[in-house]
């Protein structure tokens, strides 16, 4: 099972973005495997359609799991139709967020946030 989470840098020690379409990286844990690699977020430098571009990314990459702080409306339809679980995390490290996850601390995420447009 793969966990997708928002970072602001690329280890277990960085902290998690809680900007999900505008994050600059993800972190792709495998839960079964302890392994995990990092990937650029496409969505960081779109104009707009960032949610979207970063959803498919992650769908994409074969996510099961998604922590993040908001999910824009467009992007959480998308991970919703594809069956991705989606969960709330806060800026501390991607470490102790799946720990977190792995304790069921999370808060799962049922409805949509608010539309974030662009910027960083």
């Amino acid at each position: 099972m793969k966990i997708a989470l928002s970072s602001k840098g690329k280890n277990l020690g960085s902290q998690m973005d809680l900007r999900f379409g505008r994050a600059e990286y993800f972190m792709i844990y495998d839960l079964n495997s302890d392994e995990f690699k990092v990937i650029e977020n496409k969505g960081y430098v779109s104009s707009g359609g960032a949610g979207i571009a970063s959803a498919q990314q992650l769908i994409d990459q074969g996510a099961d799991i998604i922590v993040s702080g908001n999910f824009g409306p467009n992007a959480y339809e998308l991970l919703e139709d594809s069956g991705i679980k989606m969960y709330r995390g806060s800026e501390i490290s991607l470490k102790e967020l799946i720990e977190k996850y792995k304790l069921e601390q999370l808060e799962k995420v049922t409805e949509a946030g608010p539309s974030q447009k662009g910027g960083h």
